[in-house]
């Protein structure tokens, strides 16, 4: 019997656990909305490291193993880690890996990455090919600021509509055994949806087109409507970006204004000057593995669709005058 609903959708018949998530976020994200729901925050931006680099790779690596302790497992019951991250070749990904004996996956799809992981590594598991996955994605704002834009040095004022790229990594373990935890019940892939944004400070209009498309498809592909989920919650549109998503999708005959919310438009307090809000491959994942994750186990939400929206631009395309490409991937995930 195929496991293919409608157009995009794939439903997956056996059991995927969120068995459990670890999370370190770093010391602007603490003092946001979700600082109680962090297993670690850090003191300072570099850690101990000498570049913003190694900090993400250290960043990595620790909530890997902070999360094998809490299953009491070792990176030996593991079949594989599966990650990415935004700096060029998933380098701290690679990097903070290389410290397991661990079949290893890199993913990269920008911001959207973790939504990719979760849809592959829930494929794996789903299909028996696989009964222990691990995937995590990270983000480090001094990082991605100076690959995507300018030297921190130069004190660059970010444009009205700009990001604010998140510190932060999650890790969460995907397994075919468990109780109570949250199921991912299916996942609609999506497809690259490009409305010739070219402005690289603007990225919540260019991935809202795509996250539209997916969330529209996957409604339609399984017969639901938006109130189904108790939430709908983006990746990283931020402010702007989720009133061009809510205006889309309600040119398309779907009205999410009662459970829509972006993980970007959350992390974040009123008083931090953070413009429109996170962004980052650690944005979705940090979000959903602390706050949205214990609230699940709580029982605060039933229903989540997380749909981790990516921007595929690089910092040469952009200057070569190419507009950017959004993706969006949607994760059932239902208590």
């Amino acid at each position: 019997m195929s496991k293919k609903r409608g157009k995009q959708t794939y439903v997956f018949e056996n059991d995927v656990y969120i068995k459990n998530t670890s999370t370190i976020a770093g010391p602007l994200e603490g003092k946001g909305n979700f600082g109680e729901y962090y297993d670690q925050v850090l003191e300072n931006d570099s850690w101990g490291c000498k570049s913003y680099e190694k900090t993400e790779i250290k960043m990595r690596k620790n909530v890997i193993e902070n999360l094998l302790r809490a299953e009491d497992i070792t990176e030996f019951d593991l079949d594989c880690i599966m990650g990415g991250d935004l700096l060029n070749q998933i380098v701290p990904t690679a990097f903070s890996t290389r410290e397991f004996e661990t079949p290893y996956i890199g993913m990269y799809e920008a911001c959207s990455t973790f939504g990719e992981c979760l849809a592959v590594g829930a494929m794996l598991v789903d299909g028996g090919f696989m009964t222990k996955v691990l995937c995590s994605t990270s983000s480090h704002y001094g990082t991605a600021e100076r690959q995507y834009r300018m030297p921190l040095e130069l004190g660059s004022q970010p444009a009205p509509a700009s990001q604010w790229t998140v510190t932060g990594t999650g890790a969460v373990l995907l397994t075919n055994e468990g109780t109570n935890q949250p199921k991912i019940k299916s996942a609609t892939i999506g497809k690259i949806v490009d409305l010739g944004i070219v402005d690289p400070s603007n990225m919540g209009a260019a991935m809202a087109p795509a996250a539209t498309d997916t969330i529209t498809t996957h409604l339609r592909d399984m017969n639901r409507t938006p109130d189904y989920y108790d939430m709908i919650v983006t990746g990283d549109l931020g402010k702007y970006g989720r009133d061009l998503l809510h205006f889309l999708a309600g040119e398309e005959g779907y009205e999410l204004a009662d459970v829509l919310n972006d993980c970007g438009c959350m992390i974040y307090n009123d008083k931090q000057k953070a413009t429109q809000g996170g962004s980052g491959a650690g944005c979705s994942c940090l979000v959903f593995s602390s706050y949205f994750y214990k609230e699940m186990m709580r029982g605060s939400f039933k229903k989540i669709l997380l749909v981790p929206t990516g921007a595929l631009l690089s910092k040469l395309s952009s200057l070569q005058g190419e507009s950017i490409p959004g993706v969006a991937h949607a994760i059932d995930i239902e208590m």
